[in-house]
């Protein structure tokens, strides 16, 4: 059974990025909230209690019952989980005469604790927090500080329980790979042996004991999740696997041919649907983004559902939902405000009766693409940019008709060709071109022309969760600019979107 490092999360925005992290050792960990605490099982290594936007001394801040973990697990306590542990032994936190936030150094490090050893004198680290651990307990030992915190990190005496008032999890924190290694290796005991093809050997084996001779029908979209989903599912049952690619008429320009293509020369067992016009006559006079969006997926139902009924004997569906979109509909607060509603978990309607498969449910997009690559797939699937369910549906802002469908097409395809001839397409991780519902006067050889506008938006992220813009260089944006105008009909202006996510987000509906 895998080991497990269980994270125990507040509600802090950065407690993705302490599984990331501990997942970079090799070792598997899980994020539950708070209040959804899971059995506690023999194969749990450890505890992390997350940081969290409350204070302790809040009236509503969160709480849980730590006799059950402490003394029985290994625990570290991260900002509000080591403030939190200080109080619940009857130690003194209070709200820092100074915030504490940005960059602090550590000193006094005890070099032969368990936790800090390693850790350079005056290493970096990054403090968030508003309170601070004033007094603790007598068993309580500090093992490192900085200027300012007296309590930075410390032990209590006789248990592994331990608790820092910094992000180990954050690139500002320099050595704080090196802590979090201390804590899972050394102290939790963890051997690091959760790697790509473990990962692989276990699911699949898992996938044939699940499945049995059920078949399996899958949407596939030509995209990295759904395809490392395919092709475990393929080694795991064959041709009892039935993937379905559906065209809605919102692709890129000759998506359909070539994803059907690169596919049937993986072996899969898939069918194409071209469905074009129904997804077309449906959206019809449609501009708001949101009805567009339900539009798109119920169209996309219809068609699926159309399609699995031709198979006899279908039991499963099978989902390429990855692990950020399970954390998301399980939320300390329950699911999060609706953004936007296109993900995977919960789309499925009753009416289709079958049960769900996700191979990938454990799994971040950067262990997906990892999993892939030991797979042995094409660097062109796995590398693929990330592309939204509805398409370009929701890259034309505003109605959608054939004709917009074929502008932006074409500007796409120019615009991605190029980076790709570039050598760009790989330093970013998304990129596409977004018709805006304005036009502009412009002079084409000696007419006075009134014409579409076109947005470029070329972002770079880890995870799509937050996003800097790509600063592209002048020269490429001037010769697609040109090539833009020269060749799309219907084009006479296109801008570069220059908005980081937060605020903007990745796409404009």
């Amino acid at each position: 059974m895998e080991e497990i490092i269980l994270i125990l999360d507040f509600g802090s925005q950065y407690t993705q990025l302490i599984a990331r992290r501990v997942r970079e050792l090799n070792v598997y960990c899980e994020i539950h909230p708070y209040n959804k605490i899971p059995e506690m099982t023999k194969n749990i290594k450890g505890v992390i209690l997350s940081g969290s936007p409350f204070s302790v001394s809040d009236k509503n801040a969160p709480q849980i019952n730590l006799s059950k973990i402490r003394k029985k697990y290994p625990v570290l306590g991260v900002c509000y989980g080591a403030q939190y542990i200080v109080q619940q032994c009857g130690g003194e936190v209070l709200p820092s005469e100074i915030r504490e936030y940005g960059r602090a150094n550590l000193s006094n490090i005890n070099s032969e604790n368990e936790l800090t050893k390693g850790l350079s004198e005056g290493t970096q680290v990054w403090m968030s927090h508003g309170d601070t651990i004033l007094n603790a307990p007598d068993d309580y030992e500090v093992i490192a500080g900085t200027s300012d915190v007296q309590f930075a990190v410390y032990h209590i005496k006789n248990e592994k329980t331990y608790g820092i008032q910094f992000h180990p999890e954050v690139y500002h924190t320099t050595e704080g790979k090196i802590l979090l290694r201390n804590f899972v290796s050394d102290i939790c005991g963890c051997g690091g042996s959760w790697t790509p093809s473990s990962f692989i050997e276990t699911t699949i084996s898992g996938l044939k004991q699940k499945l049995g001779n059920d078949k399996v029908v899958l949407g596939i979209s030509g995209g990295v999740d759904s395809s490392v989903a395919a092709v475990l599912l393929h080694k795991a049952i064959g041709k009892n696997l039935h993937c379905i690619f559906v065209d809605n008429g919102l692709l890129r320009k000759y998506e359909f041919e070539s994803v059907l293509d690169q596919y049937q020369h993986m072996g899969l067992n898939i069918k194409g649907v071209d469905a074009k016009d129904l997804f077309i006559n449906r959206l019809k006079g449609v501009s708001d983004p949101e009805k567009k969006r339900k539009i798109i997926g119920n169209a996309f139902i219809k068609v699926f559902d159309d399609e699995a009924h031709k198979i006899q004997d279908v039991k499963w569906l099978a989902q390429g939902t990855i692990y950020p979109d399970v954390i998301e509909s399980v939320s300390v607060n329950g699911p999060s405000a609706t953004i936007k509603s296109h993900h995977n978990v919960g789309g499925l309607p009753d009416f289709m009766k079958l049960k769900i498969v996700e191979p990938l449910n454990s799994l971040f997009k950067d262990e997906v693409r990892k999993i892939g690559n030991a797979l042995g797939m094409s660097p062109d699937i796995l590398n693929r940019h990330p592309f939204p369910g509805p398409g370009l549906g929701i890259r034309i802002l505003g109605e959608i008709t054939n004709e917009k469908v074929r502008i932006l097409q074409d500007v796409d395809h120019i615009y991605v060709e190029g980076l790709k001839e570039n050598g760009l397409y790989h330093k970013i991780w998304q990129a596409g071109a977004i018709l805006l519902p304005v036009q502009s006067v412009g002079v084409m050889g000696d007419e006075r022309t009134y014409e579409n506008v076109v947005a470029l938006r070329a972002v770079g992220s880890t995870d799509g969760m937050t996003a800097d813009w790509s600063q592209l260089p002048y020269e490429f944006l001037a010769k697609i600019s040109s090539d833009i105008i020269n060749k799309v009909k219907g084009v006479n202006r296109v801008v570069y979107d220059i908005s980081s996510k937060p605020p903007a987000t990745i796409e404009w509906e």
